[in-house]
């Protein structure tokens, strides 16, 4: 019997707020709702609190976005610049966009205390850009300003988005700084990949507004405990999307996968710490922060590019709608309503890459599919589900209900979780962070007491801050 947050398919509402409890979806299946969301008040649910630290560096304009991200998806934010970022971006940007006054020293505003009181009503603090010098001064316990003041009385959750050249993100000094803050409890995300400041390109590129704000998003999505490096050291692999089986050159058989709830999960594992790989088939969606990318088109380029992938893996979780078929003969030229009506279309079986991992799996690695159903007469979704865990051999299925505004597409989802030893699992209807999350609980615990088959990089501890 297994246990989730929310309502869902099936599911019978026997409650309401706190420790609400739902339960259906199949034998033994039970859901249970343990609160965590934000506080209450007569006027209904308190906004999430976050403080938006910004150090002094040229990505700090990016932060902006960062600020208008978080307040347009409801979120009470207090920026605390350093001196050093005011250079960038004035005071009267961050007090207009976030509705607060705008102080970087522990002076102003004295006798509110600001430099305790921010840090402890906090939901979040997110500090983007992290310069090398700002983490320098967290590690060594600076409280020489607002920002880092803050930092130190912090009890929530702490995310840094370092930004700066790749010779400094690369020094020893700064990986030092970047570990020891992973062993302190704060989430360090991986910079991105690309155009710095001038005209070179590496590492060391602040990811894009919308993924820091989503991976925000997703931390405070857990409530006060936060995200814990419970996959520190592993190596997970998700593949993302929808396949794309050509029949010429501008034509092809296609799904409406959007990737959305791929990269939700490649975000909640890069979170809890896993060294993270997303295939990802045809997304328009931002490459999530910290995690490596591999964009592919068809399922054949699907299959060898996650086959690659989790060779090493510990976790391979295939959220891809990949295409059961393809043309068998596509044209190397666009069909032409001119040349008459075409010949009816043959189409041929795709490899079934879920069939050839569990074949071909290392010991311990544990393989995740899913089924996106819409049921059919005699069947519904939960049956066909298990059907098909049956007859591919993963460890756990995600079924979905898909069509009419279901799964592809929305920000919203809901499943029913089948493990291969009977174990049936609702996840009633809510975020894809949070559903993305709760698949991640579930496999984590059938990686529980397995060895690590990927390589070990390190711990990248994301649960809450116990001071810097």
């Amino acid at each position: 019997m297994s246990q989730a947050g929310g309502g869902g398919p099936g599911a019978v509402f026997a409650g309401g707020g706190p420790g609400a409890v739902f339960a259906g979806g199949g034998p033994g299946a039970v859901s249970v709702s343990v609160g965590g969301g934000p506080e209450t008040g007569p006027a209904g649910p308190a906004r999430p609190r976050v403080v938006l630290g910004v150090s002094g560096g040229i990505a700090a304009y990016k932060a902006v976005e960062v600020l208008r991200q978080l307040t347009e998806s409801g979120h009470d934010v207090q920026v605390v610049p350093t001196a050093a970022a005011l250079r960038f971006v004035g005071e009267p940007t961050w007090a207009a966009l976030s509705g607060h006054p705008v102080a970087t020293d522990v002076w102003t505003d004295a006798d509110a205390v600001r430099h305790v009181r921010l840090g402890r009503e906090a939901d979040l603090v997110l500090v983007a850009p992290a310069t090398a010098d700002l983490m320098a001064r967290a590690v060594a316990g600076r409280s020489d300003d607002l920002l880092t003041a803050t930092l130190l009385t912090a009890r929530c959750p702490v995310v840094f988005a370092p930004a700066m050249h790749t010779e400094m993100w690369e020094h020893p000094a700064t990986r030092a700084n970047v570990a020891t803050l992973r062993e302190r409890g704060v989430l360090v995300i991986e910079p991105a990949v690309g155009r710095l400041t001038g005209a070179d390109s590496g590492a060391g590129r602040l990811p894009e507004p919308v993924e820091i704000a989503a991976f925000a998003r997703a931390v405070l999505a857990r409530g006060p405990a936060g995200v814990r490096a419970d996959l520190a050291g592993r190596r997970v692999v998700v593949s993302a999307g929808g396949t794309r089986e050509h029949l010429d050159p501008v034509r092809f058989l296609g799904n409406s996968s959007s990737g959305r709830q791929g990269y939700a999960l490649a975000r909640a594992a890069a979170a809890r710490g896993a060294e993270v790989v997303v295939v990802a088939a045809n997304v328009a969606l931002p490459d999530v922060a910290g995690v490596t990318t591999v964009p592919v088109v068809s399922a054949a380029q699907l299959r060898d590019a996650v086959l690659a992938a989790a060779k090493d893996a510990d976790l391979v979780v295939m959220a891809a709608a990949v295409a059961d078929f393809r043309p068998a003969d596509p044209r190397a030229h666009k069909i032409k309503k001119t040349d008459g009506a075409p010949a009816p279309v043959v189409l041929l079986p795709t490899a079934d890459v879920l069939a050839e991992l569990v074949s071909d799996r290392a010991p311990g690695q544990v393989l995740v599919g899913f089924a996106a159903e819409t049921g059919s007469p005699g069947a519904d979704v939960v049956t066909l589900g298990r059907a098909k865990l049956a007859r591919k051999g993963a460890d756990l299925m995600v079924v979905n209900e898909v069509g009419d505004g279901l799964a592809f597409g929305t920000p919203d989802n809901a499943a029913v979780v089948l493990a291969a030893d009977g174990d049936e699992t609702v996840i009633p209807r809510t975020t894809k962070e949070l559903l993305a999350h709760r698949v991640l609980d579930l496999a984590r615990a059938k990686l529980a007491g397995q060895p690590d088959v990927g390589r070990d990089t390190g711990a990248r501890v994301t649960s809450p801050a116990e001071g810097l």
